[in-house]
């Protein structure tokens, strides 16, 4: 597995049951709230500044997970993506990356077709086993409980950058 590791230039994310416990909530005056991982953010952020793109691609459209991208400086953001094979060869011929240079979280049916085409998929430990079945790794936290972290930080250590990131925060 840490083979498919050391390629990865883009990491894909679904986000709810992903990026969130796959929670909505509702406000008084019908507004959508979700809650994401800090952790989860900051595995993001050190994906993004070892070179390594970030992107969401989400069946669902939502203000927060605009709101979420910005914040984490996702500029590849697909949401409404119903049949998310299209917008995965959308970001493919955007970025020019392969399919050998791409990694996927996700945790449902709707993910599987890319979960097949991509060198490194994972599924979060709590996501729908026909995901975690076509997995190479199943997370040991849950969505939106760390799981895009321990992915972040298992790409970082396969490509063989955690002892920099460990000397940079003295470890």
């Amino acid at each position: 597995m840490i083979d498919k590791l050391k390629d990865i230039r883009l990491l894909l994310l679904d986000v709810d049951g992903v990026m969130t416990d796959g929670g909505i909530i509702y406000d008084g005056n019908g507004l959508e709230t979700k809650t994401f991982n800090v952790k989860d953010g900051h595995g993001i952020k050190m994906l993004q500044r070892y070179g390594i793109e970030v992107g969401i691609i989400t069946g669902r459209t939502s203000l927060v997970v605009d709101i979420r991208a910005r914040e984490l400086g996702i500029d590849l953001v697909y949401q409404g993506a119903l049949k998310k094979l299209e917008s995965y060869d959308d970001i493919k011929e955007k970025t020019g990356f392969t399919d050998s240079q791409i990694g996927y979280i996700g945790d449902d049916v709707i993910d599987v077709p890319v979960m097949r085409r991509v060198i490194f998929a994972a599924a979060p430990a709590d996501g729908l086993l026909e995901a975690r079945n076509v997995a190479h790794y199943v997370t040991t936290c849950a969505g939106g409980r760390g799981a895009v972290r321990e992915v972040c930080d298992l790409i970082l250590k396969g490509r063989g950058l955690w002892d920099e990131i460990a000397a940079r925060y003295e470890l």
